[in-house]
Parts: structure tokens; C-alpha cells; sequence
């Protein structure tokens, strides 16, 4: 258990007010969790400090050679004031996954979740109550070693900030617009696809700024050998329902594991309907939408929940989703998902932790 020291602000902020909408990513609260680690003693001096900015050499390793991971989660305030974290141990599970891949040192997963726990109690007045808004968490780790040369550091920053928010689209729960990616490619099997690294982000940025020029939210991307299957959206998960059946593309080494898909595709099962986690190729995909069997498009992830599709375009198609509004199972999951993450729905899979 770790022992972690909390200093608490002597210039606390002025909270949002109900009125603020609460823009993605763009508002931090009070206070931030900070913890060392050095090769030989590994890590060190937990502490909750005030949010402030990182005093870091202009050497240190993560500006040249990318050596950072980092995670996304969100804790809730239910209607009965208490505090829920969804499936943490998930998330913690794909960080410690994720360190692993890119050589940085595993966190214990009981040490990870208090440190979680620790910072959101400190700054629990932040936790907005309006519909549809939560308490984003970003832990993330980075490498600080103060010196030139591709090799793992020996020192890094574990950090975790917190951010209220609303939607992450500006549409909300309204369909968003698709473009799918048929030029450049993010990722490939045995590559870091899998894993959750600011590179795979990086990556798509080019292909973000076309989409956006074009009227569209987010990009889809195609696998990077055959330019053919269809393998993840920039922030999310993608499902297809196609003549009664949901589907997904097939966890591969290239897609990141989603928490939110894995979520879905239990509901899904539980409701009896069926589910393939496959290959799935985008000429398919554009044959059921010329054929009518193309029934519900939806997103999945932390930040989004369930982020139902519209419209996808392919090179010179485009492809409408039915009526071009949200589905019945889309909507489903979404009211599920987040009914359980409220604490409104009962549900036996002990998804939820309190803080």
C-alpha cells in the first residue's frame, strides 16, 4: 500500500458553473498525483501536489524518443452523491500491457488503483453532475532520463490530472460523420498498435486534419498491409450491425482493447444477439450499405461511450447508415453503459468501484 503524502492547494480554482459546457480536455481541476522511479529503487514518493507545470531537462528522453504511455478513465457522481469508477482494473490491466510493450516498469495494479482513488477524493468537488458530463482521469507515464540515445530510461514521472468534461464530440449522441482512410496507415501487427502510446496518435494526425477539411469527425482506419480490413477509429472502437448480427473487427496486435468494446460485446451477448469478432473488409461493408443490411454503425470508448455513425465515406462513396440517425442498439448500449456507470442500473458484473 503506498504511503502518499497530500499537499493540498493554497489557491484553489473557481469550479465550473452548470452553465459551462465543459469542453473536452481543455479544463484541469485543483490538484495533481505525481510519482518517481528510479532503476534500482523503483517507485517512490507518491504525492498529491497542486496541478502545476513539469520542470523536466530540455534531454529528457520522452521529447526524442517517445518512451510515454498513457490511460483513460472517468469517475461519475451518482444521484445518490457517491463516486463510481467503471472497470479501472481494466484500464490498469492495458497500462501495465502497454508499459510492457514500450520497456517502461510495471505499476502494482492494487497501488495504481489507490493512487487513482486518492486523487479524485482530493479533488472529488469536481466531479460534475449535469447529464451526460463526468470526471475524465489521465494517468500517464514518461520517461525523464536527461540523455540522447535509444535505450530505456532510468527514471520516469508516473502523473495523473483530471479534467471535467462533457461530450467528446461536438454532435454528442447525434451521429457523427466517418472518413475512412485509404492513403496513410497508423499502425500493423508487431508494431505498437496495440498498445496505448502517443505515437499511435500521432500517427493519424495527418489523416484527422483531412477528415476534418471534409466535413468529418473521425477517421477510420484500414489495416496497413492489404489497405483492406477495417480496423479502429482515431478514439474508438468500431461495430458494425449488418442483417441482425454485430460486428467487430477481431483484436489483432494492431487495434487497441478497448474497455468500452469489451463492455459491448458482453452486453450484446447477454441480450442474446449475435456477435462476430473477425476480419471484416471494407468492400463488405459497403456491400450491405447498397443492399440495405448495413442496419447501425456505432464508436466505443472512454471518452465517447457510444458514439453512433451516420454517414461513412470510401474513396468516392458514401455510404449512409439507414436513416442517418442513432439505432435501437446503439441506443441501447448507450443508456446501459452509462445507467451503470451512474449507479442507476443494477448489474451483476461488478463493473463499478467506489471511491
Amino acid at each position: 500500500m503506498l504511503n502518499i503524502k497530500i499537499e493540498k492547494t493554497k489557491d484553489p480554482k473557481v469550479l465550473p458553473g452548470t452553465d459551462n459546457p465543459l469542453k473536452f480536455g481543455t479544463i484541469f481541476t485543483d490538484h495533481m498525483f505525481i510519482m518517481n522511479y528510479e532503476s534500482g529503487k523503483g517507485w517512490y514518493d507518491p504525492r498529491v501536489i497542486p496541478y502545476q507545470p513539469l520542470n523536466l531537462e530540455p534531454s529528457a528522453m520522452v521529447f526524442h524518443y517517445g518512451q510515454e504511455m498513457f490511460e483513460g478513465l472517468k469517475a461519475y457522481k451518482t444521484d445518490e452523491g457517491r463516486t463510481l469508477l467503471f472497470r479501472p482494473e481494466k484500464n490498469i490491466e492495458r497500462a501495465n500491457k502497454t508499459n510492457r510493450r514500450i520497456c517502461i516498469p510495471e505499476i502494482e495494479e492494487e497501488d495504481f488503483l489507490q493512487a487513482i482513488k486518492t486523487i479524485v477524493k482530493v479533488d472529488d468537488a469536481w466531479i460534475p453532475t449535469k447529464e451526460g458530463t463526468s470526471l475524465y482521469i489521465r494517468p500517464f507515464i514518461i520517461a525523464t532520463d536527461p540523455f540522447l540515445g535509444v535505450r530505456p530510461s532510468d527514471r520516469y514521472l508516473f502523473i495523473i490530472i483530471l479534467s471535467p468534461v462533457g461530450a467528446y464530440y461536438p454532435e454528442g449522441l447525434n451521429p457523427v460523420k466517418i472518413w475512412i482512410e485509404d492513403e496513410y496507415v497508423r499502425a500493423v501487427k508487431g508494431g505498437i498498435g496495440e498498445a496505448k502510446t502517443g505515437a499511435n496518435y500521432v500517427a493519424s494526425m495527418k489523416s484527422q486534419v483531412k477528415a476534418h477539411e471534409e466535413g468529418y469527425s473521425q477517421v477510420l482506419w484500414l489495416d496497413g498491409i492489404e489497405r483492406r480490413y477495417i480496423e479502429e477509429v482515431g478514439a474508438m472502437n468500431i461495430f458494425f450491425k449488418i442483417n441482425g448480427k454485430v460486428v467487430t473487427p477481431e483484436l489483432n496486435g494492431s487495434i487497441l482493447p478497448g474497455v468500452t468494446r469489451d463492455s459491448v460485446l458482453c452486453l450484446c451477448r447477454e441480450w442474446g444477439i449475435p456477435t462476430e469478432e473477425r476480419k471484416i473488409s471494407i468492400d463488405e461493408i459497403y456491400e450491405a450499405s447498397q443492399s440495405g443490411t448495413l442496419e447501425e454503425v456505432w464508436g466505443t470508448g472512454t471518452a465517447a461511450v457510444i458514439s453512433p455513425v451516420g454517414q461513412l465515406r470510401w474513396e468516392q462513396n458514401i455510404m449512409q447508415v439507414q436513416d442517418g440517425g442513432i439505432g435501437p442498439v446503439s441506443q441501447k448500449l448507450y443508456d446501459t453503459i452509462t445507467g451503470i456507470q451512474l449507479g442507476r442500473i443494477k448489474e451483476e458484473h461488478n463493473w463499478t468501484v467506489e471511491v
